[in-house]
């Protein structure tokens, strides 16, 4: 099954209403700013969507909302993990039922399985859908990584195309595209570039929120071959992928899209507001990105 996961791929925030309710006329113009930008997927109710804290019901309408609004127009790539195999089938399923192009699935985090675990989580995830799925590791959040090994033994079933890297580590992605044939795509904005460089095919992007252009630029020019251009574009975003990451995902990014006057910012507990002296930071970093 080919990958119709790359470039540069949003990880879209949930704007949330005064009252807490999901804000879908923001959420509608947050996509389309999106699409226009040229970024090249969708990726809804992941971490930087507050998933944690959306009811199923909430989750699932968010992806369909999504999926209309985008109407095929690019690639919606939906969050559909949980530490609950039983609960990432349902939401697997919904999504392939609601029109979603593939499903991201975290590795199951808290309850922190076994490789083996890990190999018969995402089996059955997988046997569950006819949708592409693009494993995410990210071990900072889930206390459990995923290793190359494992990757190539799940790369192996037709329907696991890609894996989303946020390890952190150059070796981690490395190893894997050694082992197996799969479409790595980046977790870190910061990494993009050096990922792209060794054989990655994009970023699912927290940075695309604000500044979506750009971020599709670089991974353009990567693909390109223009390294001088990903290469200057890398040190225009990398003061802004620092200051996202100041404070606990999404935190920083929803300050920064209110900021911008693209939201409200609300977050939902246990997420609290930017800290004061934090916020004058993300502002310095913010400006040249600002309309």
């Amino acid at each position: 099954m080919r990958s119709i996961f790359k470039g540069s791929m949003v990880a879209i925030v949930t704007p949330f209403s005064d009252d807490g309710s999901i804000d879908y006329s923001a959420l509608e113009q947050l996509i389309e700013w999106q699409i226009a930008s040229g970024t090249t997927g969708i990726v809804p109710c992941g971490t930087t969507g507050e998933s944690p804290t959306l009811s199923h019901d909430e989750h699932g309408q968010v992806v369909s909302f999504v999926v209309k609004q985008v109407n095929k127009r690019i690639p919606v790539l939906a969050g559909a993990g949980s530490n609950s195999t039983a609960a990432s089938v349902k939401l697997v399923r919904h999504a392939e039922n609601a029109g979603a192009d593939g499903v991201l699935v975290i590795t199951p985090y808290y309850n922190k399985p076994t490789q083996a675990g890990l190999t018969a989580h995402f089996s059955a995830v997988a046997a569950a859908t006819t949708l592409p799925l693009v494993i995410y590791n990210v071990p900072g959040r889930t206390s459990v990584s995923i290793q190359p090994e494992t990757v190539a033994e799940l790369a192996r079933i037709p329907n696991i195309v890609g894996i989303k890297e946020a390890s952190g580590s150059i070796d981690q992605s490395s190893a894997i595209l050694a082992l197996c044939s799969i479409d790595l795509l980046s977790g870190d904005d910061s990494l993009t570039l050096p990922l792209m460089a060794i054989g990655g095919c994009g970023v699912i992007s927290v940075v695309a929120n604000v500044a979506p252009r750009k971020m599709a630029a670089l991974t353009k020019a990567v693909c390109k071959g223009d390294l001088p251009a990903a290469e200057q574009l890398h040190r225009e975003l990398y003061p802004l992928c620092r200051a996202l990451f100041i404070e606990t995902n999404p935190i920083p990014v929803k300050a920064a899209l209110a900021l911008m006057g693209k939201i409200r910012g609300h977050l939902r507990l246990p997420l609290v507001p930017l800290q004061p002296e934090n916020k004058a930071k993300l502002e310095r970093a913010l400006m040249p990105f600002m309309p």
